[in-house]
């Protein structure tokens, strides 16, 4: 099984920055696809970004150039940088891995981001 645990979460003011990271263990996979996912209160958990062993990304059009997603495949550790941050932006933060059919979620760093 792969456990993630999360961290980094908190309060920031609008336009203040954040950085979230995500640390893997068990029975990791050398290819894989690690990411971060977000849920707001009274909606529907969306994709933030995601990044594959091998460095390729994906991110939704409303991060697109604000946040940024990285990793160190050595610690298995994925890191989402979060700039010019938005009311907009608050919610439940989730890490998610998955490879070969199998998914495994965090349980969640809450970012609010609020004046």
């Amino acid at each position: 099984q792969v456990q993630l645990v999360e961290s980094g979460g908190g309060l920031v003011q609008p336009g203040g920055s954040l950085r979230l990271s995500c640390a893997a263990s068990g029975s990791i996979f050398n290819i894989n696809t690690m990411g971060w996912y977000r849920q707001a209160p009274g909606k529907q958990r969306e994709l933030v970004a995601t990044i594959t062993s091998g460095g390729s990304t994906n991110s939704a059009d409303s991060v697109k150039g604000r946040f940024t997603i990285s990793r160190d495949n050595a610690k298995n550790t994925v890191y989402l940088q979060m700039n010019s941050l938005k009311p907009d932006d608050t919610a439940v933060y989730y890490c998610n891995y998955r490879s070969w059919g199998l998914t495994y979620w965090g349980q969640g760093t809450q970012v609010t981001v609020s004046s």
